[in-house]
């Protein structure tokens, strides 16, 4: 007898009235297939995402499923979601029926259905503490399921789909991760849609509502021809117009790898911008992606690219605690972005995380990343420790996926590919530098003289600082840790403080009274952390750095004389009475010591800078610190991979030691108000991001055993005491608790 598969649920919702209204599995099947059919379709394996729509949710089918959707205490709108108390496994019957169609190469299936809410899993036992995907695949019980399901006699056309023709892009094992990721993220996203159109149809309906490219283009070309129009003929300003003038030339070349070397104050925002939408445009890309090293600067390019594009621009990067899959809802899914604006900007951290996640949630946007250009501002502030597996992506993504990445530095590192030192390097091969002569850049742009310590051994204490600092009525003093700003401040009382201890609302603030007082040609001296060197344009006649790697050195240069206003600037390197924080800080000051300490020419030379990148990259001797390539790599020939493990270990910033905390500063207690009153909905937490300070989690722990601090939402902390925050040094209440060097950078 043939059942009548219509009465099948997958979703539930009450309208209006209160009265309950279903939606069928069949129907939400079928038009997952579809939708996640177009998504890869931008990457040529269209039959592969279909296929893993149709069979998802094929674990509805079990009768145990449909009686819990359907329970005494009323349909249960959350049934959907797997875990919790009570809940039915309903991915893991999919995920052995793709095993049984397509034998082998059904693991790629496995992988996306088991895990399209608990996200990726390991195919063998690891240390993540979750069962392997192997295991559950061979469980009886689960394949017991799978015999539920078939009882239920889903429709043919799904059950029995024909299987997937195409191939993975380039076909190398090696690259297999990216793939199968890439087909995760359209079946998660497919999925979330078509439940959100069911479940929220007003907020379905909002989406998508974006200008083209093209018009973003026009709006571009407005803004930066009335910004021409208004300043003034300077020899800067000239460069300014030539590097711009080159990008756009330079964005009619065919897609791929592209490297932007313009020293600091040359314009590079804008310029890549006007590179990246020209050959967006020109060779249909879906969207410009623009990732910043820094949490503290990416407001304000933010800001800078939607005064020009407005609402087209979407900023994404997360300071408050995510919410784990288990604690998933409907409201908390709203926190989840898809990147589907045609202009994001982030971090780097959202972004190579999201490209190494497991995590449905992080993966949802990567399927958006296809065909895009990618714009890498500050390209050299990469992570070392995982330089390996992120220029490994980016080939395959320039290689497979259509994306255009623009490497965008003063500094630019030293990527190109080669053997020695006892390894080899893959590099990104076949860069192309957009700007014809950057030498002669470098030359018309000279505005600084770099004066180095007569002998690199010997440290100043801070009050010899503060009192070389005190002898100026303008300048910069920029040192390698929160710790040191503070101490310095303190000994020039008048001086403004800046430094992550501060919440980015504070920071933003200080920045503004900083331009004012330049602007107003004010006396003013300014004690900060490295934060400053990376996208915030200031211009200090005079600017003091702690010795450092040679790639800050030039940052800080960069905000010293930005506007050519004076003859020469002047840059003064100082040894501190502490080195750098031990780590990567520190190898990065003891290369340019060695390679400075016999140097007689300008440290700004720009062909010195791969010099010390080739000799920083050789010290550290391992650009894959967590070992994550053989995870992803070295079983995937037999399409067995560690996801979950790599996922874990890919934290560009170890924040196991640390936790974010919100600071009543400002605005912060209206909106700590509606957190409390209305949960962690999505635009409530990226105002939060605003208000706070990352602090070691012994600190924080002390301060909640003392009330200083308290738990406002579940996994969510905010100041209570008005004793641990202060207007003028920010976060103090780890004034006696030694802080780990990681966090104090910046």
């Amino acid at each position: 007898m043939i059942r009548d598969t219509t009465k099948y649920i997958a979703h539930v919702r009450q309208n209006q009235q209160g009265a309950y209204v279903v939606h069928k599995l069949k129907d939400h099947l079928l038009d997952v297939a579809h939708i996640a059919d177009g998504f890869a379709s931008a990457f040529g394996n269209p039959d592969w995402a279909s296929l893993a729509g149709l069979w998802h949710d094929l674990g509805k089918y079990r009768p145990a499923f449909q009686a819990y959707i359907k329970s005494a205490s009323g349909y249960d709108p959350e049934a959907h979601i797997e875990g919790g108390k009570g809940r039915v496994d309903h991915s893991t019957a999919g995920a052995i029926h793709a095993i049984e169609q397509l034998g082998s190469y059904g693991r790629i299936l496995a992988y996306l259905i088991a895990g399209h809410h608990a996200g990726l899993t390991d195919w063998y036992s690891s240390e993540t503490g979750n069962a392997a995907l192997s295991v559950r695949l061979e469980q009886g019980e689960a394949k017991g399921w799978l015999d539920e399901v078939k009882r239920q006699s889903p429709p043919e056309d799904i059950l029995h789909a024909p299987p997937p023709q195409t191939k993975p892009p380039g076909g190398k094992p090696e690259s297999l991760h990216l793939w199968l990721r890439m087909l995760f993220s359209c079946l998660v996203d497919a999925d979330f849609l078509d439940t959100e159109a069911f479940m929220n149809g007003e907020k379905a309906a909002m989406r998508a509502q974006y200008p083209d490219l093209a018009a973003l283009l026009n709006l571009f070309n407005r803004h930066m021809g009335e910004k021409t129009a208004t300043v003034k003929p300077t020899p800067v300003n000239s460069v300014r117009a030539q590097v711009l003038c080159e990008c756009g030339e330079r964005a009619m070349d065919g897609p791929g790898l592209f490297s932007l070397t313009v020293p600091t104050g040359g314009g590079k925002t804008l310029s890549s911008m006007a590179f990246a939408l020209n050959h967006a445009v020109k060779y249909g890309k879906k969207r410009v992606i623009y990732a910043i090293p820094y949490t503290s600067i990416i407001e304000q390019t933010a800001n800078v690219f939607r005064e020009i594009f407005g609402e087209a621009v979407i900023e994404h990067h997360s300071n408050v605690a995510e919410i784990e899959p288990e604690n998933e809802t409907q409201k908390s899914r709203l926190a989840c972005e898809n990147w589907e604006a045609p202009i994001i900007v982030t971090t780097n951290v959202q972004l190579f995380e999201s490209l190494f996640a497991a995590k449905p949630s992080r993966c949802r946007k990567l399927h958006n990343i296809v065909e895009s250009v990618i714009v890498l501002d500050e390209a050299q502030l990469l992570p070392p420790d995982f330089l390996d597996p992120i220029l490994a992506v980016l080939r395959d993504l320039s290689a497979y996926y259509g994306v255009t990445v623009v490497l965008c530095t003063a500094t630019q590192p030293a990527f190109s590919p080669r053997e020695g030192f006892g390894w080899r390097f893959e590099g990104l091969p076949g860069v192309q530098e957009i700007i014809a002569d950057p030498d002669a850049l470098y030359r018309d742009l000279k505005r600084v003289e770099v004066l180095l310590p007569e002998d690199f051994n010997v440290p100043e204490t801070w009050e010899e600082i503060a009192r070389r600092v005190k002898q100026h009525e303008q300048a910069l003093a920029i040192v390698n840790r929160r710790d040191d700003a503070r101490e310095l401040a303190q000994l020039i009382p008048e001086a403004i403080h800046l430094s992550a201890n501060l919440c980015g609302a504070h920071r933003a603030k200080r920045i503004a009274e900083i331009k004012a007082h330049l602007e107003r040609k004010e006396p003013i001296r300014v004690i900060s952390t490295q934060l400053i060197e990376a996208g915030v344009d200031v211009d200090f006649p005079v600017v003091y750095r702690a010795m450092t790697g040679l790639d800050s050195i030039a940052q800080a240069a960069g905000r010293c004389n930005r506007e050519g206003k004076l003859y020469c600037g002047e840059v003064h390197i100082f040894i501190p009475p502490k080195p750098s924080p031990a780590g990567l800080l520190r190898k990065g000051e003891e290369t340019a010591k060695e390679l400075l300490d016999s140097y007689g020419g300008d440290p700004l030379t720009r062909t010195l800078f791969e010099k010390y990148f080739q000799l920083y990259y050789a010290k550290l001797n391992r650009l894959d610190k967590e070992g994550i390539l053989p995870l992803l790599q070295q079983d995937a020939r037999e399409c067995k991979i560690q996801f979950r493990t790599a996922a874990q270990r890919f934290k560009l910033i170890d924040e196991s030691d640390y936790a974010p905390m919100i600071v009543r500063y400002g605005d912060a207690e209206k909106w700590l108000g509606l957190l409390k009153a209305q949960g962690p909905e999505r635009w409530l937490l990226r105002k939060l991001q605003r208000y706070t300070v990352t602090i070691p989690k012994d600190c924080h722990q002390r301060l909640l055993a003392g009330g200083d601090i308290e738990e406002v939402y579940p996994g969510i902390f905010a100041q209570y005491s008005d004793l641990i925050y202060d207007e003028r040094l920010g976060f103090t209440g780890c004034s006696d608790t030694p802080m780990q060097p990681q966090g104090l950078i910046i």
